[in-house]
């Protein structure tokens, strides 16, 4: 098969690198389309309960995390310059507007749609004639004298609904609840909105001199997205750098740098255009696969490289050698390039929206790149003057051949420490693995003095958090929430008190809360009346709001029908563990408050929904990397038709990923879905080194008619040099990663990159140890009956006397 590859590959060298010139073309002009995803990522599938809850509670009262905090804490504030300069940011913000396009036409739009503080709060007043209340801003103008200003500070903390929501009357801190435009905040827009806020926040910090702290869901989302976005150009950067030096540093070639650059580069144009084609946005994740195509691809074309360089110093015909070059290693990278997609298709099968978009693509383009591989470099090659002896001095490379020589030593000689080190490493990791700890918070990868991270610690120590947290409450009847006297009112308020008890939760926002704040101004506006009133005052007050113009501004507390109310907090980023421990704890209590036969009562919100989503990653991350051990495992057993021998190889591939797991226990690295995807990644790529050795191994052992000590240190040997060239490729590859912001992309780029070494040595070292030990009980069985898959020998190719180059008039290559 792969002969005739090879004759339709350098046949029709022209047109095939016309067809990939016009496929890139039409790839690089798809790019454009290719937008940010503004999207908090979706991990949930939509079968889930939580997230059909999620969906449910938007559908009846909205989206939940529109809102953006802005905080101070400055016993000044009610010093006149200072108050004014912050009523001035209050009402400089509410006005934000952003350039938007609509429907293909340039329009401006309000960025905000609410912006609340004690510069601009409302109170209610009781209209005795029309039997209704009024909204009355308490602050209509900046105050002109600081006598002025106390009064109407004395009146701002005289209003309890505000107390814990907007200030705290224990101490100095106060803040600015931004409510955003959602049309905007779900675009590419939201940058500039954000930039204007900014803008506000520094001039008020200039004029006042006090510290500003900004936090809430979509301001952490922004500037992870905005990060993404910047670091996708920095790892291409830093990939396409790193890789072209360390071909560089191996070749001494510019031409092979160039030309094994041009591949890569090609791959992440077309890994880019087919995202376009699916429409998927980019995402933490899909932002990965750019550079990843550079690391990955890189190691196609060193195999390439070396075999031509290898062949064309052996024979001296550069024909042959770029011939032999596709029939033999286009088979072996066919091989390892399948299983690497192999390892990143399994992601598909998470059914977490996020992940199947990066394991499709993922797949599709590293398979992708193994065709650029094969098709350009042997083509290019052939174009070219045929590599002279300086080109092919990296086979001799001295400092090579001692490494190769080393490890030959010590597999000879030493496989008893070989094996007592492995078994060692076994013990150690298994103690690490119970060390593992699994979590996961909203900024969890974000590094710890972030700006991000900061200011919501802030928000969190005065308001106890920003992220949004609801239970929902179905009566399961109309007009249920007010029936029986108000009964459910009460309810919600002995649930209120409950969650008091709960130092992660905000003061709740509720119809109870708003019942409050109506009686409190039904009672004019005396403090001690923020009560939920007995059942006899609750009907007085139902004329008053029945008659109430602005009763709207309660609806978002329950829906049309009066059946369904919410209960919304905002609550501390703790994590997916201590969320897990909270909500056992707080189900129970709900269960006592509302019976689940006569009410439905949901938990949910982004924190809830955020936790469940980590908890189904690592729950079916795992499922995935046992499933792309099977996947693989079946690819081998087909490639070397010996269950046996496929059992053994698998030994060299897990060894690392538990010596990885066990450093993530002794380094207190947990489990969420930033690293679980580290094992997936690692073992479709650790296992290509296995492939290249293995069928080596069995081409020698062929020839060395089953000496089977012979055939091992002879496939250490052709193998070794270009398994360590890769491997250094891809250790310092998947090194770029470590240059990110976020933790999680951090130790992405760590772990593999040390998962990748540990696999080199073992398959260098461990696998060859095995294979001699278990001698003929294991080797030659696997290896007499002949597989599906066949990988050439070397004396199975075209005859140099059959090959021969015939110009014509288009000077296209007969064999």
């Amino acid at each position: 098969m792969w002969v005739k590859f090879s004759r339709i590959i350098l046949r029709n060298r022209l047109i095939i690198l016309i067809i990939l010139g016009l496929v890139t073309a039409f790839m690089g002009y798809r790019i454009q389309f290719v937008s940010m995803s503004y999207q908090l990522a979706q991990m949930l599938p939509k079968s889930d309960n939580t997230y059909l809850e999620y969906q449910d509670f938007k559908k009846t009262f909205g989206k939940d995390g529109s809102i953006v905090v802005v905080g101070i804490d400055d016993e000044n504030l009610f010093e006149l310059k200072n108050f004014n300069a912050w009523y001035d940011l209050t009402h400089n913000i509410k006005t934000i507007t952003v350039d938007f396009k609509i429907n293909g036409k340039d329009t401006v739009i309000n960025g905000v749609t609410e912006a609340l503080s004690v510069a601009n709060v409302f109170t209610l007043k009781k209209n005795k004639a029309k039997k209704r209340f009024d909204f009355e801003q308490i602050v209509k103008r900046n105050p002109k004298t600081q006598v002025e200003l106390d009064s109407l500070k004395e009146v701002l903390y005289n209003q309890p609904f505000y107390n814990g929501y907007l200030y705290t009357d224990s101490s100095a801190t106060t803040l600015i609840a931004i409510t955003l435009e959602r049309q905007v905040l779900d675009s590419k827009y939201r940058n500039e909105l954000f930039e204007k806020i900014d803008l506000e926040v520094s001039a008020f910090h200039e004029k006042t001199g006090i510290k500003v702290h900004k936090s809430g869901l979509p301001y952490i989302r922004a500037n992870s997205t905005t990060k993404v976005k910047d670091e996708i150009v920095i790892f291409l950067a830093l990939s396409i750098f790193i890789t072209s030096l360390i071909l560089y540093l191996f070749f001494r070639s510019f031409k092979a740098t160039m030309y094994s650059m041009l591949v890569v580069t090609v791959g992440v144009v077309w890994s880019v255009g087919i995202q376009s084609l699916f429409g998927y946005k980019v995402t933490i994740l899909t932002g990965l696969i750019p550079p990843l195509i550079i690391v990955i691809g890189i190691p196609n074309c060193i195999f390439l490289l070396n075999k031509y360089h290898s062949e064309f110093k052996n024979h001296g015909n550069q024909i042959k050698a770029l011939s032999r070059v596709i029939q033999k290693i286009g088979n072996a990278i066919f091989l390892t390039n399948t299983t690497t997609s192999l390892g990143f298709a399994t992601f598909i099968f998470t059914k977490s929206e996020i992940l199947i978009e990066f394991g499709v693509l993922a797949a599709i383009d590293i398979f992708m790149v193994f065709i650029l591989s094969i098709l350009i470099i042997p083509i290019i090659f052939s174009f070219l003057k045929p590599p002279k002896e300086r080109h092919t001095k990296h086979l001799e490379n001295k400092l090579m051949v001692r490494i190769v020589g080393f490890l030959e030593h010590i597999v000879k000689f030493h496989r008893k420490i070989v094996y007592a080190v492995t078994i060692l490493i076994v013990l150690l990791s298994i103690y690490g693995v119970t060390l593992i700890t699994t979590t996961g918070n909203i900024i969890d990868d974000l590094p710890k003095n972030d700006p991000i991270v900061e200011d919501l610690k802030f928000f969190e120590t005065s308001f106890n958090g920003v992220m949004p947290f609801e239970i929902v409450i179905d009566t399961k009847k109309k007009n249920g929430v007010f029936a029986d006297n108000g009964k459910v009112l009460y309810k919600i308020q002995r649930l209120q008190r409950e969650m008091a008890n709960y130092s992660e939760f905000s003061k709740p926002l509720s119809i109870t809360e708003a019942i409050k704040f109506s009686y409190q101004a039904y009672k004019n506006g005396k403090s001690k009346f923020y009560i939920l009133p007995p059942a006899t005052e609750l009907k007085k007050l139902k004329k008053y709001v029945k008659n109430d113009s602005h009763k709207n501004n309660f609806a978002s507390f329950i829906d049309s029908t009066n059946q369904i109310t919410r209960v919304s907090f905002q609550m501390a980023d703790i994590g997916t563990k201590e969320m897990d421990i909270l909500l056992n704890e707080i189900r129970p209590k709900i269960d006592s408050i509302f019976p689940p036969k006569e009410y439905n009562v949901s938990i949910t919100g982004t924190s809830v929904v955020f936790l469940k989503g980590t908890n189904y990653l690592v729950e079916n991350l795992l499922t995935s990397l046992a499933l792309a051990i099977i996947l693989i495992a079946s690819l081998m057993s087909i490639l070397f038709s010996s269950v046996r021998m496929v059992l053994v190889s698998l030994v060299p591939n897990l060894l690392p990923l538990l010596t990885t797991a066990g450093l993530m226990g002794f380094f207190g690295i947990p489990i969420k879905p930033s690293t679980i995807l580290i094992f997936s990644i690692a073992f479709g790529i650790s296992v290509d080194d296995t492939i290249h050795f293995l069928a080596k191994y069995r081409q020698e052992l062929k020839q060395q008619q089953w000496n089977i000590k012979e055939a091992v240190f002879l496939a250490l040997r052709e193998t070794g040099v270009s398994m360590i060239y890769t491997s250094i490729i891809l250790f310092f590859g998947f090194g770029v990663f470590t240059v990110s912001s976020f933790g999680g992309t951090i130790a992405l780029g760590i772990l593999v990159s040390i998962t990748l070494m540990f696999a080199m040595m073992a398959d260098l070292i461990l696998l060859p140890s095995l294979l001699l030990s278990l001698d003929k009980s294991l080797t030659t069985k696997a290896f007499k009956k002949e597989p599906l898959i066949e990988i050439m020998d070397e004396e199975e190719d075209i005859d140099l006397d059959e090959l021969e180059v015939k110009p014509i008039k288009h000077k296209k290559l007969e064999l």
